[in-house]
């Protein structure tokens, strides 16, 4: 299923006392829809998920959705380690009006490939949505076996997968061996055109926030047949997307958010903001139109923590 060919993976915004503002995640869902997102992966990793409790998800699902508007589609972030909690998690996600859902592979318990292959059917079985699986080897320890995806692809609402083993061997065998119809997304950045040249559909992109009219015309550049000028703009744009994981993401997008006039907060821990001479090296990367804050602090880094676990202000809810 073809989601578009440049999809972000949507930071989430948080208010000073770490808790999820709405109002920028309004203004970041049409900025990033005014500037070359195809449609919005939602609390995925990028997203912060691991921090995120299902209730704040399920908001975030439902308020992302809202606030889309059918003007692109919203993928929601709906799978764990824990594949009853993953179930009952996507059954609620189907209720917010996303329009489809995003499994991760089970992190942390290394189950092996048959159990891989068991837990994203019970999963898929349990939804009618359009399942996204999404193989991050670097951050779950175990990875889906290509044979494993090919597999996995025949379930007929299991419809892409976003790859971030950086295997172009691996990603070239599941392109040449599953339906037609089945995409495969990048899940790095620098690999987009590469997986777009061995028969890829496109990224699930984290520099998107920033440099997303950018990647949309290397895509489009390179459909339409000016391979030269994709990879000119390739060339240009790699240092930024460099740059998005020169730290702990999503820490440098988040950064790189603020300075571009996009408040996005900060990160909660366990993850840490940049520091104030990572956030000036990122400032000196990014295009120097799009910075306005430079080295001005709109939320204080260091304190963002310390103020949320001493707030006595209720959760803010967004409806």
């Amino acid at each position: 299923m073809n989601f578009g060919q440049v999809l972000t993976a949507m930071v989430t915004p948080f208010d000073h006392h770490g808790d999820i503002d709405f109002d920028a995640t309004r203004t970041l869902v049409n900025d990033l829809i005014a500037n070359g997102s195809d449609g919005l992966v939602v609390a995925g990793t990028t997203g912060e998920s691991p921090t995120l409790t299902d209730t704040e998800k399920l908001d975030l699902f439902r308020f992302t959705a809202q606030v889309a508007d059918g003007r692109v589609p919203v993928i929601a972030g709906t799978g764990s380690n824990n594949t009853r909690a993953s179930i009952e998690l996507t059954k609620q996600a189907a209720q917010t009006g996303v329009d489809a859902i995003m499994l991760t592979t089970p992190y942390y318990n290394k189950p092996s490939q048959e159990g891989l292959y068991q837990h994203y059917r019970a999963v898929a079985q349990a939804t009618s949505l359009p399942v996204m699986l999404y193989n991050i080897p670097g951050r779950s320890a175990v990875g889906i076996a290509p044979e494993t995806i090919i597999r996995l692809a025949e379930i007929s609402n299991i419809v892409s997968v976003k790859e971030a083993s950086a295997n172009l061997d691996a990603m070239t065998k599941i392109i040449s061996k599953t339906p037609d119809d089945f995409t495969l997304y990048s899940g790095d950045d620098n690999l987009t055109l590469p997986v777009l040249a061995i028969g890829g559909t496109g990224i699930v992109s984290v520099s998107a926030h920033v440099i997303g009219n950018d990647i949309q015309e290397m895509v489009q550049s390179f459909t339409s047949g000016n391979v030269q000028r994709a990879a000119a703009i390739h060339q240009e744009i790699l240092p930024v997307m460099k740059a998005m994981f020169a730290q702990p993401s999503p820490a440098p997008v988040k950064a790189a958010l603020n300075m571009t006039g996009i408040s996005v907060g900060d990160v909660r821990l366990p993850m840490l903001p940049l520091s104030s001479d990572e956030k000036r090296q990122l400032s000196q990367i990014l295009p120097p139109h799009k910075v306005k804050l430079h080295s001005t602090e709109r939320f204080s880094p260091l304190n963002n923590e310390e103020q949320r676990l001493n707030s006595q202000h209720p959760v803010a809810t967004p409806l």
